[in-house]
């Protein structure tokens, strides 16, 4: 009986970690949260993402545009998954390149109130437009949606909506190979 107890408690605590008591420490070059690294671009052509917005007249928590870095996010998730099928990636750019296919997205809604998982599951909802030389080769609606996954009670809003924007990357990314008109990515 007292191995069952011992055995219990060994596993409750490898669940639920161990505090950091130290929190006074900054953070390390290894530890440093969501550092960009450079992407190795293999493919042919350039594309350009045209900076992400929010859509104006939409109802997304200040909290979550200011603090969630869902836009860097999100180019950065779309350049990493892209990298195959261009030489170059410009990003953060309004530039205009001659003969570059530009991807225009509008990040369209955000649920995800205040309190991480606790709070129910996250969505992220975007619009997004490709085109080149002035010609529109397709265009896009997607939504991800979390409720943040393995041990998903432990996690911010910003964490599980960063899963979000990380899997509409990879979405949009798969998309770009073959753009289509009206398309509809994920959990739409």
């Amino acid at each position: 009986m007292k191995f069952n107890y011992l055995f219990l408690f060994v596993i409750l605590a490898s669940l639920t970690g161990c505090p950091n008591k130290n929190n006074n420490v900054k953070p390390t070059q290894e530890q440093t949260p969501v550092q960009a690294q450079a992407v190795q671009h293999t493919g042919t052509g350039t594309l350009v993402i045209k900076p992400i917005v929010f859509k104006k007249d939409s109802y997304i928590r200040d909290a979550v545009k200011n603090e969630c870095n869902l836009t860097g996010k999100l180019t950065q998730f779309i350049e990493k998954n892209a990298s195959s099928q261009y030489a170059n990636i410009l990003t953060d750019s309004n530039s205009k390149q001659r003969n570059a296919q530009t991807l225009s997205i509008t990040i369209e809604e955000v649920q995800g109130g205040g309190g991480g998982a606790w709070s129910g599951a996250k969505s992220v909802v975007v619009k997004g437009k490709l085109t080149q030389n002035g010609r529109v080769l397709g265009d896009f609606r997607g939504r991800r949606y979390s409720g943040g996954g393995m041990f998903g009670a432990y996690k911010g809003t910003c964490a599980i909506l960063g899963r979000c924007v990380r899997t509409l990357g990879k979405d949009i990314a798969a998309w770009l190979q073959n753009p289509s008109s009206k398309a509809v990515l994920g959990d739409m």
